[in-house]
């Protein structure tokens, strides 16, 4: 009777190891998709994203955290999975750089281009 409790023990604590090593990972992506939702709002208030930047850059991340949704179906996260939805925000991630760095500027929030080197 004492074996089979000890057994019992182990499985069950074997089974919510993985269980939390699966949840963080999941909320370590979690996390970076929060932080470049962030980036995006902040080089929207900036102006150093335009509106159809910004709106390209949310389609991105939801396409992002679409594939989260997917792999999280079936209750586990793989590392091929996990290696897949990591790829994806690492070029979402480099998007994000490029379009706030690439000189395209709103400035006044009206929602067309502003060219710091022409504006008066």
């Amino acid at each position: 009777m004492r074996n089979i409790l000890i057994g019992t023990a182990v499985a069950t604590l074997l089974a919510s190891a993985a269980f939390s090593a699966s949840a963080e990972n999941t909320s370590r992506i979690d996390r970076r998709e929060a932080n470049q939702e962030r980036r995006i709002e902040q080089g929207e208030k900036s102006g150093a994203l335009t509106p159809r930047e910004a709106n390209r850059l949310e389609h991105g991340q939801q396409h992002v955290e679409n594939m989260e949704t997917r792999a999280e179906a079936d209750g586990k996260v793989t590392a091929k999975e996990r290696a897949h939805i990591e790829h994806a925000q690492d070029v979402q991630s480099r998007h994000i750089y490029e379009q706030k760095h690439d000189r395209q500027h709103d400035f006044n929030h009206d929602g067309k281009v502003d060219h710091p080197r022409h504006r008066k």
